[in-house]
């Protein structure tokens, strides 16, 4: 195998150091960061491509680029079918919790919470939040640089270190604009990264048809796997049922992306940039599933993870890159640069919008007093203690990693009742403060005892139908090949006395379904509760809710003119920012179009 060359540390180098230039060029242009506002929301003038490409880079971290194409290898194309769930997510972020998530113009999601329910719900949902999102970025940063380490040699804490300060540095001076346009910048790495390893197995496995055919033959081209039986881990049901509601957690209300699209300079960018950026999910989905079955054909005789080649799953990828690329010297480093770039673009938007969350719903509430100007100070040195905390986080990684992933899996089924919690504040005119609260504490119970169950019990393969791998083609004497086989029977082969009724029923719940279930709970417990408590009397404000009048807009004049309308406003001397401080949740584009009735032909609330 090859190792890595001065070449490939050159080109890791070179992506971090652009990465930091953007920063300071962000930190510096356009009067700097004077306000909280221009700090946490780029001002609110981002057009639509670089937020949808931003959106693009933070959803695939690492993670993806190593263990998407690990996991096609493992149990099959299957997971393209995400390719539906996708555009069922961006549907329902960009026609439900955009519109009122944009005309509120709030800072945090959390906030929303306080306007429409109150200030007890937004204390929980950031709380929440702010676990849940400094316990991921440990494992994001952590798992790939471990994978990477162990089969390139790529030194294991230099990168860790370089990328958190790096990653520290940008978020710190640039604010959400270096954020949007490094990952703009990393997009393009991981994209480059991905293309090479296909081009260059397509040339080694002499065209792109015997892939294709090692695959059908491999049975690795299982698209359709209609079973409805909720316990398997992929079906076409669990992954589009599923999946819809677990990422909808994560694009409609979660701050990471929410935050993003809110920094548009215009409703319409807003709703295309969710479009567009899903061309670009579809396009990262396509090449993974291409990585992953490169993987299969050309390893389908020896499989490296049955011959003790590599330990784990995804240590996959590197090893191809390292076998097929051994003779094009700073190309590994593209794929190493490429997978570190997701680390980047993800841990940078998570740092934005921990220091985003802090600022609006723990330190402004309280200290009513902070000029803007110490603010932007406060969300600078926000920025700069949270990316400590998630280097910090890299390293409990090392120390306790699979409870940390533990902890993360249990924290990710958060987002199905906090899901369900906007639900219900955005659809339901009758949720009150007191529904939602049970609700939300019922979907959590449930789904915690879901997801830790399923962690104890681990499901059957039966329900996660690895499919098969073979090492016939291996040139390794048969006495290594006994005492791979042993360990995975018993990991398995738990005798049935062990195993409660419950562990092969509830237990085994397919992973997608948990945020699903934990929504469908808050939701019906919360619409429940409501109408018991009297939520029939409450008189809502409709500025909260979703209206016919959201949806109808799309289709009306006004909407679409308003971009032009609002691009004359933004070249206007800079003075205007600092008139709409007093009051955030009101731009001038807004007042503007209000006052111009007969243009928006009273479609305005």
């Amino acid at each position: 195998m090859g190792r890595f060359t001065v070449w490939d540390y050159v080109v890791f180098a070179a992506m971090l150091l652009i990465s930091a230039v953007i920063g300071v060029y962000y930190a510096f242009v356009g009067g700097g960061q004077k306000t909280s506002k221009d700090f946490l929301m780029a001002g609110r003038s981002m057009s639509a491509l670089p937020v949808a490409l931003s959106l693009t880079a933070s959803f695939m971290s690492a993670v993806t680029v190593l263990g998407t194409p690990a996991e096609i290898y493992r149990y099959g194309a299957v997971f393209c079918i995400f390719a539906i769930t996708y555009a069922l997510v961006v549907l329902c972020s960009a026609e439900i919790f955009l519109p009122v998530f944009y005309r509120l113009g709030i800072t945090s999601t959390y906030e929303y919470l306080e306007l429409r329910f109150n200030k007890y719900l937004r204390f929980c949902g950031t709380v929440l939040f702010i676990i849940q999102t400094t316990l991921y970025t440990g494992i994001v940063i952590y798992a790939p640089a471990l994978a990477l380490n162990q089969v390139t040699g790529f030194d294991l804490w230099g990168a860790v270190v370089a990328t958190g300060v790096v990653c520290t540095f940008y978020c710190t001076l640039g604010g959400l604009k270096a954020v949007v346009w490094t990952d703009v910048f990393q997009v393009g790495i991981m994209v480059a990264g991905f293309s090479s390893v296909i081009i260059r197995a397509v040339v080694v496995q002499e065209g792109i048809g015997r892939i294709v055919n090692d695959s059908y033959h491999g049975g690795r081209l299982n698209f359709w796997d209609f079973d409805p039986n909720p316990l398997q881990r992929h079906t076409f049901w669990t992954i589009v049922i599923g999946g819809t509601f677990t990422w909808s957690g994560i694009y409609g209300v979660n701050q990471s992306q929410v935050q993003r699209y809110i920094a548009c300079k215009s409703r319409f960018h807003a709703k295309l940039s969710l479009y567009i950026n899903l061309v670009g999910l579809w396009a990262i989905l396509a090449c993974a599933t291409l990585c992953g079955l490169s993987l299969y054909s050309i390893y389908k005789d020896c499989d490296p993870w049955t011959s003790n080649q590599v330990s784990a799953l995804d240590q996959l990828m590197p090893f191809l890159v390292l076998d097929i690329m051994r003779d094009f010297p700073g190309v590994p480093g593209l794929f190493v640069a490429s997978a570190y770039s997701g680390t980047l673009s993800t841990v940078s938007s998570s740092i934005n919008a921990l220091a985003a969350v802090t600022v609006e719903d723990l330190i402004k509430p309280y200290f009513k007093s902070l000029s803007e100007k110490k603010l932007s100070w406060i969300s600078m040195g926000m920025s700069l203690f949270y990316g400590g905390v998630c280097i910090a986080m890299a390293a409990v990684a090392s120390l306790l990693g699979a409870l940390l992933q533990a902890a993360l899996s249990i924290f990710g089924m958060v987002g199905g009742p906090l899901l369900g919690l906007f639900a219900l504040g955005i659809l339901c005119s009758f949720a009150n403060g007191t529904g939602a609260f049970v609700g939300l504490v019922s979907g959590f119970v449930i789904s915690l005892w879901v997801g830790i169950g399923s962690q104890i019990y681990p499901p059957l393969p039966e329900r996660t139908k690895p499919l098969d791998l073979s090492i016939a083609g291996c040139n390794i004497s048969s006495g290594n090949l006994t005492s791979t086989e042993i360990p995975l029977t018993t990991v398995f082969s738990t005798p049935g006395a062990e195993r409660p009724a419950l562990a092969d029923n509830w237990y085994s719940l397919s992973y997608l379904y948990f945020s699903t279930l934990g929504t469908l709970v808050t939701v019906a417990v919360g619409i429940i509760i409501s109408l018991l408590t009297g939520g029939l009397k409450q008189n809502t404000d409709r500025k909260y809710l979703l209206t016919k009048e959201d949806f109808l807009s799309n289709f009306s004049r006004s909407e679409t003119e308003q971009p032009e309308k609002v691009e004359v406003l933004n070249w206007k001397p800079f003075t205007m920012a600092d008139e709409g401080t007093d009051n955030p949740a009101f731009s001038h584009i807004e007042m503007d179009v209000a006052s111009d009735k007969n243009k928006v032909n009273g479609l305005h609330i």
